[in-house]
């Protein structure tokens, strides 16, 4: 759990004189698929923070992602974690216009990771990509995540959990045990 510790220093080492659990995150513990959810994002964390990438933000983020699932579970719970430690990490997709010729009126139906996002007709490659799951997207990374965790399972969900887990392994350069083990939302 999330806890507050108090200590007194001494000499040498430090005493813990009182623990107090701040947040017991009991959902978590006593529904499956949360459970899932939340391993899905500490073995994210845990990859990110092994690069030497951990900091005060990554931590707010997971404790925040931690206490949505706990209240209100989503769909989209985990790709929201993703996308957003993506653009935290300065690895964020290009979505406003094609990320391989910057057309900006050209409808874009693909999505390609090395490239680094959406793409149009005529520089398709890597994926293709509705425009409700680039919509979604947008949401998340514009500053809507509350309105994106509102998407309910189904296609479009589906669709953007998957980009977010292939975005994330090729953040990462390997495949995620625990996401690839969570059923389709």
């Amino acid at each position: 759990g999330h806890l507050a510790l108090q200590l007194y220093e001494g000499r040498q080492l430090d005493t813990v004189t009182e623990v107090s659990s701040i947040d017991h995150f009991r959902p978590l513990h006593e529904d499956l698929d949360r459970l899932g959810d939340a391993l899905a994002l500490l073995e994210v964390v845990e990859a990110v923070a092994s690069e030497g990438h951990s900091d005060y933000r990554l931590y707010r983020m997971l404790l925040g992602a931690l206490r949505t699932l706990a209240d209100t579970p989503s769909p989209l719970l985990v790709a929201g974690f993703y996308w957003k430690l993506l653009a935290l990490d300065g690895t964020g997709p290009l979505l406003d216009c094609c990320a391989r010729c910057g057309s900006e009126d050209s409808e874009l139906v693909a999505f390609d990771l090395v490239v680094g996002g959406a793409l149009c007709r005529s520089c398709r490659s890597g994926v293709p990509v509705s425009s409700q799951a680039l919509a979604v997207v947008r949401s998340i990374l514009g500053g809507d995540l509350a309105g994106a965790l509102r998407q309910p399972a189904g296609p479009v969900a589906w669709e953007v959990a998957e980009l977010a887990t292939q975005a994330m392994e090729s953040h990462l350069e390997r495949r995620l045990r625990v996401a690839r083990l969570l059923p389709h939302p």
